[in-house]
């Protein structure tokens, strides 16, 4: 890192500011993404299990497909899970596995909500 103007500057010219704030966006998206009670019952599930179908999730949740699907493909838009094809079936697993610390971290945290 460099000094200019008393900003300090990564070898990619862009300022420690910067990064930090790109961390921070990274963090807010991931918590609007996981802020319903359906997309956390996924992680749930994809924390348990390596691989899931959309059927499998939506008998372990007992949802809808329309629905489970929305909010798969949300999820999947984001970043947080990824799909692959096996056979006639799309098996969803948990990309961003950082993610089950942050929500491990608000499930043992003791804020009174």
């Amino acid at each position: 890192m460099e000094t200019q103007s008393g900003l300090l500057y990564n070898k990619d010219g862009s300022t420690a500011e910067s990064k930090e704030a790109e961390k921070l966006e990274r963090i807010a998206a991931i918590l609007k993404t996981v802020a319903h009670p359906m997309r956390l019952g996924i992680i749930h599930l994809l924390e348990q299990h390596a691989k899931l179908s959309v059927t499998e999730i939506c008998d372990m949740l007992g949802s809808e497909q329309s629905l489970t699907s929305h909010h798969l493909q949300n999820m999947r838009l984001r970043g947080l899970i990824s799909v692959k094809r096996e056979g006639r079936s799309m098996l969803y697993s948990l990309k961003e596995r950082d993610v089950s610390l942050i929500l491990e971290c608000l499930d043992n945290c003791q804020c009174n909500i």
